[in-house]
């Protein structure tokens, strides 16, 4: 990479300080594996006390083994899993969730990646038909892939709907610090409405830690036998461990996750006024989705800055922060936006320019191949009383 700052995704920033101590203060001595250790007990405790007394906490590897983990949990032999089109588990996760779990994503167009219980509703119409899959799980994602958020009166609705109709509510929490942090409210606040969720850490300052929680007491029996055949269970556990044991003193997670924030909302106000750009959706967890020309997307990559480009025929930008990115990396980012935003006007004037002058003298343009009548030059003053 550039020696500018990533905006590409939170996953490009390094561990917190705090966390890659945690890890060299775990590495003294031996310690029994597969989380029979000291680190693990004290982290899910911390964890269960976060999220609730009678949620169960898990230690797991990644995101996406967190998910097909949790959807595996909740999901009988024939059913199907109701999620927005651009959910996680149906665009980023090599069909892991069909693979690994033999179920089938049954997706809802989502503008700004919400489901609700409308739309979830239109997926239940083939109930009761031993020809189709049966829909048994909602699975929503907090905060979106668009970097939205669920307020809690949205997953409220949503999950009295999925009680009421025999549906069980999975939450993939790869960004919940940064949902939480955006809705100003607890962890136990969000899961209070889950059957199970995931807790990333990742993105959020960790190295490679995430957790998965367990709500329901009856779901609990069978996740550490899952959890093993999905290679999940980590044999050195105690280091993934100590790694949500350090982001959860204080509410450090809380902390990266509010900073990540802010630095999402300072740079989509730094480009607000800047033109030919338009953010195209609301800017509340750590993620910036921009429309901008073509001509600009690429002299800001060649300028070294890294970011997604998210829908390449409509020209949006996806820009990312994390909890590392500092008040002078979005500054120097929007600066340069700015700057190149006025040479993309200005090319587009000079044409313009060009086009008009052609226009105005009545030139008509006669290419090379053309061939030329004997006296006659390639440009002419154009007679309308001649033609």
């Amino acid at each position: 990479m550039t020696g500018h700052k990533s905006f590409g995704s939170d996953n490009h920033a390094g561990a917190h300080p705090a966390v890659l101590q945690a890890i060299v203060d775990a590495n003294t001595g031996d310690a029994v594996a597969y989380g029979a250790d000291q680190w693990t007990a004290d982290a899910a405790s911390s964890l269960r006390s976060a999220f609730g007394a009678q949620a169960e906490a898990f230690l797991v590897l990644n995101g996406s083994g967190a998910n097909v983990l949790g959807l595996s949990i909740l999901l009988r032999r024939h059913e199907a899993v109701i999620c927005a089109e651009t959910a996680h588990i149906n665009t980023d996760e090599c069909g892991s969730a069909e693979r690994l779990v033999g179920t089938k994503l049954l997706t809802v167009p989502s503008p700004g990646g919400k489901l609700t219980p409308d739309a979830i509703a239109v997926r239940l119409e083939g109930r009761g038909d031993d020809h189709r899959a049966q829909p048994g799980v909602v699975a929503v994602t907090q905060s979106t892939e668009f970097g939205t958020c669920y307020s809690l009166e949205e997953l409220g609705k949503i999950a009295d709907f999925c009680r009421a109709n025999d549906l069980r509510l999975y939450v993939d929490g790869a960004r919940l610090a940064n949902a939480a942090a955006y809705l100003d409210c607890s962890l136990t606040a969000i899961a209070e409405y889950a059957d199970v969720l995931s807790f990333g850490a990742t993105k959020n300052g960790a190295m490679g830690a995430e957790a998965l929680i367990v709500m329901r007491p009856d779901l609990v029996a069978d996740v550490p036998y899952l959890r093993k055949q999905q290679t999940q269970l980590a044999s050195k556990m105690r280091f993934v461990g100590a790694q949500f044991s350090a982001l959860l003193h204080n509410d450090l997670w809380r902390l990266n996750a509010g900073h990540a924030n802010a630095m999402a909302r300072r740079l989509a106000e730094g480009v607000a006024d800047v033109a030919g750009v338009a953010v195209t959706h609301p800017v509340e967890a750590n993620a910036v989705f921009a429309k901008l020309p073509k001509q600009q997307i690429s002299e800001l990559l060649n300028r070294g800055w890294f970011f997604h480009v998210w829908d390449e025929g409509a020209s949006i930008v996806r820009w990312m922060t994390a909890f590392d990115t500092s008040a002078e990396d979005v500054d120097a980012f929007a600066a340069d936006i700015r700057a190149t935003a006025r040479l993309v006007l200005a090319a587009a004037g000079r044409v313009w320019w060009a086009a008009t002058r052609v226009w105005r003298l009545g030139w008509t343009w006669r290419p090379f191949h053309v061939k030329r009548r004997p006296g006659r030059d390639l440009c002419r003053r154009h007679d309308p009383y001649q033609s």
